[in-house]
């Protein structure tokens, strides 16, 4: 009787644990290690001109940040359609993000009646990645994030192009 219980725990362990394999083998996972999200990284370079305006950013109409003066942050979102805009209403960007895919918005300051608004440019990942490499840019302050679920102001690892591969 005794060797009867013992081994129906056994098998009922065995089924438990197969049971959870299986279900941790259907969770979602991205192939080659590439995430199942999109990395879009905003900035704005450091110039005089329009220094003190912040102006806002907007993910499908989502306020993610205040944009300050030679800051950049980060957002991922997944694939698919979205709509990145700022105070401009004028202008904006329709994405198709892509997982896995790094995309680079600069934002830059319209010169306005009273004051300045925010406009988004979707740069290529060449220009892009290679102008936030530069010194001058720092991570956005805390205070300017209104969306800390989605905002990250983490040093980007910026994607190698092939003729940076070349340089090495």
């Amino acid at each position: 009787m005794r060797f009867h219980q013992t081994a129906g725990f056994f098998v009922l362990l065995l089924c438990s644990s197969l049971a959870l394999a299986q279900q941790q083998g259907n969770t979602v996972s991205a192939p080659d290690g590439q995430s199942s999200q999109a990395i879009v990284h905003f900035y704005r370079y450091k110039q005089f001109v329009g220094s003190a305006l912040a102006p806002s950013v907007y993910c499908d109409g989502t306020q993610l940040a205040r944009m300050e003066n030679g800051r950049y942050f980060s957002v991922k979102l997944a694939p698919g359609k979205h709509t990145l805009t700022s105070n401009d209403q004028q202008s904006g960007v329709e994405l198709d993000a892509k997982a896995g895919e790094e995309y680079f918005v600069r934002v830059e300051l319209a010169a306005g009646v009273m004051k300045g608004h925010g406009r988004l440019i979707l740069m290529s990942r060449e220009q892009g990645s290679y102008e936030m490499k530069s010194d001058k840019l720092k991570p956005l302050d805390a205070n300017k994030i209104a969306d800390k679920t989605m905002v990250s102001t983490d040093a980007p690892h910026l994607q190698t192009t092939a003729l940076e591969d070349t340089k090495k």
